[in-house]
Formats: structure tokens, C-alpha cells, sequence
């Protein structure tokens, strides 16, 4: 299936979270980020933003791909791919790579974790919309009413455990980006509520064949639980009431 049917913008993001700092980063970065290149021709610039710096693609028909190091983080992401497995692709060198470009070490690792994100843009009070579609005649539906008492804050956050060691996780989070002031005036602009799944892998990891194996399980979970969970019991229901 196509996770990014019901929105306008998807993406499949990567963190590896690290306990130390990364040393010598713009060095070990550019190396990096020239071995990423060999490997996906379309990355074509390097910037830099406050501790990180970044190696991006240009942005064709709202697609682009980007890998980001800051000192104890390594990200990567793809927005609007084509096919989930190019995705996974960039993900997969990244992870494939930072042991011998960024020396990481599989004892540095806090955790892995791999995030779909579900954009789905309204001009209207998105806080309204989570209520209604998520909470509908739940008794925490009743706790205002909306009618006379704006909603200013609606983001549900719900994480569950994927194994009995509970060093396997899942978080499920829906974002609004309401202000008060669009709540005041009932003038909204056209913003997305985000739906994040994100599925975690604690560290740290027991060696470096591990990094391969810890993206296989996140990957496996994480598409099981936007297929029979996330799409069908949030996405679904947020998109359907939009514009109501």
C-alpha cells in the first residue's frame, strides 16, 4: 500500500541517538557524505544550521531526501518517496556507515529509532478536529465544550511497549499547531496536524552487525502498526473529518 495516499506530505525519518559527542564532525561529515553521494547521486549540497550540518537533495515535485549530523545525533530522512524501500535505502547506508566513518561504536548508542510522519493540512481549529474524530463520545470528550471554551491543546501521545524487555517501543503522537491566538479569533491558517508513528530500538547495541538487524525489526514493526493501527484508527478518521 501507499502510506502517503490520505496526506499531502509523507516521510520516513531515521535517528541514531549517541551518548557521547562525535569527534572531528565537519571532517568525519564530509567523508560521509561523500561516500553518500557515490552511492545516491541525487544529494548535491552541504549546509549548516547552528551544531549540525547537513547533506541534502534538491526538492522536485515536493520529494527530497537530506542526511543531518549534530554532535550526539545522526539523522536522516526522504519526504514523498516514490517507493518506501528508497527510503529504507538511505536509511540503511546511513546506519551501514557510521561505524566506520563517524567511528561509532555500538556501546555509543542511546537508541535507533524509525518515524513515519502523516501530514494532513486544514484551515480550521485542528484541535476541534482530533477531539471530534479521536475522542468523539469518550468521556474526555467531555471535558469542554468547545463551543464556548476554544480548544487549545488536543495532541494525544500514546507509547507501548513491543517486547517483554520493554526496550522495544512504539509512540503514536498527533500534533496540531493551533495557537491561541487562531482559538481567540477563529482565524486559522492552513497548518498540518502531523501524525508520528515512531518505533525505538534502546541501545546500546552488542556489536555492529546489530545496526543491520535493529533496522529490519524497526522497519517490520513500524509498517505492521501504520497499516493495522495508525492508518485505519487515526489517520483515517482525522482526514475524514477535515473539512466537515
Amino acid at each position: 500500500m501507499s502510506f502517503g495516499t490520505l496526506c499531502s506530505d509523507f516521510y520516513v525519518n531515521q535517528k541514531i541517538a549517541l551518548s557521547v559527542d562525535l569527534p572531528a564532525i565537519n571532517e568525519s561529515a564530509s567523508e560521509l557524505f561523500d561516500r553518500v553521494k557515490r552511492e545516491i547521486p541525487e544529494f548535491e549540497r552541504i549546509r549548516t544550521f547552528n551544531d549540525e550540518v547537513a547533506l541534502e537533495t534538491s526538492e522536485l515535485d515536493g520529494r527530497y531526501q537530506w542526511v543531518g549530523i549534530r554532535p550526539k545525533q545522526i539523522g536522516s530522512g526522504f519526504v514523498n518517496p516514490e517507493h518506501i524501500e528508497s527510503a529504507y535505502d538511505l536509511h540503511k547506508l546511513v546506519l551501514e556507515l557510521a561505524p566506520y566513518y563517524l567511528s561509532v561504536s555500538p556501546l555509543q548508542i542511546e537508541y535507533v529509532e524509525l518515524v513515519f510522519g502523516f501530514d494532513l493540512p486544514a484551515r480550521e481549529n485542528r484541535n476541534a478536529i482530533v477531539m471530534q474524530s479521536l475522542y468523539g463520545q469518550s468521556p474526555l470528550s467531555n471535558i469542554a465544550d468547545d463551543t464556548i471554551e476554544p480548544l487549545l491543546d488536543v495532541q494525544p501521545r500514546i507509547g507501548f511497549a513491543l517486547n517483554e524487555s520493554c526496550d522495544l517501543q512504539a509512540f503514536v503522537e498527533v500534533k496540531t499547531r493551533t495557537t491561541a491566538a487562531e482559538a481567540a479569533t477563529q482565524i486559522f491558517q492552513e497548518e498540518p496536524i502531523t501524525v508520528f508513528l515512531t518505533v525505538r530500538r534502546n541501545g546500546p547495541l552488542e556489536n555492529v552487525d546489530e545496526f543491520a538487524s535493529t533496522f529490519g525489526r524497526l522497519a517490520g514493526h513500524i509498517e505492521h502498526i501504520a497499516e493495522h493501527r495508525v492508518i485505519p484508527d487515526i489517520v483515517v478518521p482525522l482526514h475524514q473529518t477535515i473539512g466537515i
